[in-house]
């Protein structure tokens, strides 16, 4: 569901990023009332539940590849706000980092994965779960809500490529950017996440929200600030996905609309000219390889520096945020 560089024209881009501006502002103000700086460490853990979730890659018949993104289970623990800033800051360490996902479809990806994801899969989780949940009801309303929350992000996606060739078109009538109408984008968007995708979001999102509520109960925002310190349990879970995320490279083939400029000639039988002149971001760590290690080592090396920097990037939040009582009293 990540986005490339230039498969949305310059003008998409621009407009889906001046959408997020207010977002990120009303989210970043949601965070600072609703979370204790105490706890931002923590949020910065959740997030890395997100990054490594899409590194999961799943496979598709036909030969494309998907994976889930673990918004709502962010949602879940620590908000819905708190989970556009969570996924926002993992989308930005793949897209710079790792080259997964455009820097100017930087935008459009944090509106579809980090704004109606989690914030539909968390509504739809409310109104399953209610406000005292059981376990039970709680698990029914994650697994569902997470499901028509990845499914809408999709929808969202699926709207943003297929309007581009009916809006940019050169003299012959070619498309600039994404070559395939919403006619074709929007069923091969929906079939691989009405199924296969979908339940990947479901079984990480109800698996891991089962375990933190059994082994880590303190593990979200609705717990005492007092009981900050990162749960072993947690720290053992977060070590088990690094370890296990080389299954991701398992997946053969691109996901729909990430396609490189070669192989998508080859399909339609002609480049875009925006997709052949556009901009190119020079990442780090292109697809999660690291120099000349073999794959598997470079796809967790490059786990452990994604989850290493979104710690990082929380505990400097933590650190310059406002006590919790300043908050209070104002």
């Amino acid at each position: 569901m990540h986005i490339p560089e230039n498969y949305l024209s310059p003008s998409t881009c621009g407009v889906m990023t001046v959408a997020m501006v207010p977002v990120w502002y009303h989210a970043a103000k949601e965070v600072r009332r609703t979370v204790p700086r105490e706890r931002m460490p923590l949020l910065g853990v959740a997030a890395a539940f997100c990054f490594l979730a899409m590194m999961f890659n799943v496979p598709l018949p036909g030969g494309t590849t998907g994976h889930a993104v673990c918004g709502t289970l962010v949602a879940i623990l620590f908000g819905p706000w708190a989970a556009t800033i969570a996924v926002s800051i993992a989308l930005a360490i793949q897209a710079v980092f790792f080259g997964d996902g455009g820097i100017l479809a930087f935008g459009a990806n944090c509106f579809n994965m980090a704004f109606v994801l989690p914030l539909v899969g968390y509504t739809v989780y409310k109104l399953i779960a209610g406000k005292a949940p059981d376990p039970h009801r709680e698990l029914i309303g994650a697994g569902i809500g997470s499901y028509v929350g990845i499914n809408a992000a999709a929808l969202c996606a699926a709207i943003e490529f297929g309007i581009q060739p009916l809006l940019f078109t050169n003299a012959a009538g070619q498309a600039l950017y994404c070559p395939y109408p919403i006619w074709v984008s929007v069923p091969a968007m929906m079939a691989g996440h009405l199924t296969i995708f979908g339940l990947a979001e479901v079984v990480f999102t109800v698996g891991i929200l089962a375990y933190v509520r059994k082994s880590a109960p303190s593990f979200a925002l609705d717990t005492k600030a007092e009981d900050a310190k990162l749960p072993r349990s947690v720290a053992l879970l977060i070590g088990a996905l690094v370890v296990a995320c080389p299954v991701g490279l398992l997946a053969v083939g691109d996901a729909w609309g990430e396609w490189s400029t070669e192989d998508l000639a080859g399909l339609v039988g002609y480049t875009p000219e925006g997709l052949a002149g556009g901009w190119e971001w020079g990442a780090f760590f292109p697809d999660y390889a690291i120099g000349g290690m073999p794959d598997w080592i470079g796809y967790i090396l490059s786990a452990v520096i994604g989850v290493a920097l979104l710690v990082i990037v929380f505990r400097l939040a933590a650190s310059s945020a406002k006590p919790q009582a300043d908050f209070d009293a104002a």
